[in-house]
This record gives structure tokens, C-alpha cells and sequence, in this order.
């Protein structure tokens, strides 16, 4: 089917649940294995989640390792997405997220802090402006403007007993909240260009996340990365696709007459930096159906000040792909030995291929 194969490269400029550090916070990107994304077929949906695991112990100063300041970090993180084609050049989706937990781990396994539940809704249109399909190639360029609402908590807090033995809230560091409580604007470019006959592709990716302020008067860093794409289906079945990908975030700004270390336990000095990822995934294609596992492994990393730095993340995923009503243009070339298992238009052949409107192999006529 159409870009199965690119929802297999769904890498994740994944939620950046790496966090910015320690008695600081940030997000990065909230979306999480759907950014590499073409558009669908007509009245085409697609039904997808993933997985996604991280955990750290790593500090940094700029680029250089320094001494921790809490145990661990850890998340664990379902990201499910919905979407459809509304026209052949018009797609959309409705993404959210959903952490299981979310866990700062003080020095000591002292100070343990964690939360959970929903994150935010991001409701992400994309229009196909250039798409090329020949028997040797495929050009595609896809453009996105997405819209990012907060539904989880942004302002818990956490219960502690003061020396008296009475109970004391303060918040909750911004590492451990499901959302930054803002709503933000996604810009998203999408280059592709795959050879069918060789089963190969290249293509690339970029975000840009315009961040707003949150009801405390927080604006986190604007987020953009840029990724760079290659993958190669082997037995029709398994593909192999490896990534490079920049990232950078911003500073944080706030309103000047909150205090927020004292308040909310950040460091606005410590927010913001730099990164660069290699990412190599493994995916298998039945049918519809298409599962994926991908790990990042840092290359380079650049934070300000003092910050949690990533370390390991995993992502495995799902997703499911098919028409919502049934092409009732048949094939209809009586010469044509092979055809489109979707019934797609003009996709007759004498030999074996793939349909030029859909992707996906040609079978034999009964």
C-alpha cells in the first residue's frame, strides 16, 4: 500500500522526553512517531501506536559529562495516532499521547518524583504540493501545519511532610509533567525520493514547533530538527532504515515578574542546547499491517549550563493501514496478466511490478 513503507520510518523526531535538566525542564517535539509522513491515499485511514521508552543518568555542562544531580530520569510513553485521506492530496491526523509514568529519581533514590496520564492533542494537517510517480521513481514533497492543545497537567504537585510532620505541596519540577501547558504551532516539510524497482529511498524531514506561554507564564524553547533518511526493503517484507538527525532547542523565556526557581524549581539558564542523533530501525510489512523498533543513539550534544542529557531510547510501533470504501473501477484490460490488489486505476501490467498509484506489488490475475 501507498507509503507503507514510510510509516515504517517513523523515527521518531519523537517526543523529546529527554529532559533539559534538572530543576529545570523543557519539551522538545510532542510528536512522537509520526513525523516522517507523506500523505494518505484518497478516503484512505491509517490506525498506528508506539511505544516509546527512555531512561538516563547523564549529566552534561555544555559538552563535556559532569557530576549527576538526581539518580534517574525515566519515562514510559503510548502515542497513538489516527488519520485520513481526505482528498489524494489532503491528509489529516489526530495524534495524542499518553505516559504511563514519568519519573525523576532523586540522589540516593531520595526525592522521588513522578507522574502520568494524558499529554497533549495535536491535530496535524498535511497537503501533497509535488508528487511525480514513474516506473523507475517516485518524487514527492508534503508541507504541514500542525496545532499542538495541552489536555494534561502542567501545574501538579507533589505532597512532602515538613519537620513538624504536617503535609507541604510544592510543583512538581517541569521534567515530570505530562505537558508544558502551551499551545504551540508545528511547521513540517517533507521531502521523499524512493526507486521501486531497486526497493530503495531517500528523503528527509523538518520541524519547527513555535512554542506559546502556559498559564504560569512559561514559554519553553522552540524546537527544530532536521533528519536525513535511507532505507531498503529486503524480501519485500523487512526494511532497514537509518537516520541522522540535528535537533535544537531554544531558550526558555518567561514572564519577568514570576520567580521561577523559587516558585517552580527551574533554572531558565539551564534550558536549551543542541544534539545530534543516529537512529537505525527495523521494520516488517504483512499485508496492511506494519511493525517497527527503532533505538537513538546520541552522537553529539551541546546543553546549557547543567542538564539531563539523553541517553536510551527505544521506540517499538504499530500501525494498520486500509481503504474506507471499495474502488469500484476494476481492472479491466483483458491482456494484463498482473494487477493492483487494491483495484487501483490503471495499474494493468503484462509483467510484474508495482502499481504506479498505490505501491504496492502486483499480482497475478485469477
Amino acid at each position: 500500500m501507498r507509503y507503507l513503507i514510510l510509516f515504517c520510518s517513523l523515527i521518531l523526531i519523537t517526543q523529546k522526553i529527554q529532559a533539559q535538566g534538572c530543576c529545570s525542564g523543557g519539551s522538545g517535539s510532542p510528536i512522537a512517531g509520526g513525523a516522517s509522513q507523506g500523505v494518505l491515499q484518497d478516503r484512505q485511514m491509517e490506525i498506528g501506536a508506539n511505544y516509546q521508552m527512555n531512561s538516563t543518568n547523564k549529566f552534561m555542562s555544555k559538552d563535556k559529562d559532569t557530576a549527576s544531580t538526581i539518580d534517574n530520569f525515566n519515562s514510559n510513553y503510548l502515542y497513538l495516532r489516527l488519520a485520513y485521506g481526505l482528498t489524494k492530496n489532503l491528509t489529516m491526523s489526530v495524534e495524542s499521547g499518553y505516559y504511563i509514568n514519568k519519573t525523576q529519581i532523586g540522589l540516593y533514590h531520595r526525592d522521588t518524583v513522578k507522574s502520568g496520564g494524558i499529554g497533549d492533542l495535536i491535530l496535524f494537517p498535511r497537503y501533497d504540493v509535488y508528487n511525480r510517480t514513474t516506473e523507475t521513481r517516485r518524487t514527492e514533497l508534503t508541507l504541514g501545519l500542525g496545532f499542538k492543545i495541552p489536555l494534561g497537567k502542567y501545574d501538579d504537585s507533589t505532597s512532602y511532610l515538613d519537620w513538624r510532620g504536617r503535609t507541604r505541596y510544592y510543583p512538581s519540577p517541569p521534567t515530570v509533567q505530562p505537558t508544558n501547558g502551551s499551545n504551540d504551532f508545528i511547521f513540517y516539510g517533507f521531502f521523499f525520493k524512493g526507486y521501486p524497482l531497486k526497493n530503495f529511498r531517500l528523503f528527509t524531514n523538518a520541524i519547527y514547533i513555535h512554542k506559546g506561554y502556559n498559564p504560569l507564564g512559561q514559554k519553553f524553547g522552540d524546537y527544530a530538527s532536521v533528519g536525513l533518511f535511507a532505507g531498503k526493503t529486503f524480501f519485500k517484507k523487512l526494511g532497514v532504515t537509518l537516520q541522522v538527525r540535528g535537533e535544537w532547542i531554544g531558550k526558555m523565556k518567561y514572564d519577568k515578574k514570576v520567580d521561577m526557581t523559587a516558585l517552580y524549581n527551574i533554572d531558565p539558564l539551564s534550558t536549551g542546547g543542541r544534539k545530534v542523533f543516529f537512529v537505525p530501525q527495523l521494520s516488517y510489512s504483512q499485508k496492511n499491517f506494519t511493525v517497527y523498533a527503532s533505538t537513538e543513539i546520541p552522537l553529539y550534544q551541546y546543553v546549557n549550563r547543567v542538564q539531563v542529557a539523553s541517553q536510551y531510547q527505544a521506540t517499538v510501533g504499530i500501525s494498520y493501514r486500509f481503504m474506507t470504501y471499495k474502488n469500484i473501477k476494476l481492472n479491466n484490460n483483458p491482456e494484463a496478466a498482473y494487477v493492483c490488489p487494491m483495484n487501483c486505476e490503471g495499474s494493468e501490467s503484462a509483467t510484474p511490478g508495482k502499481c504506479k498509484e498505490c505501491g504496492m506489488d502486483l499480482i497475478k490475475k485469477k
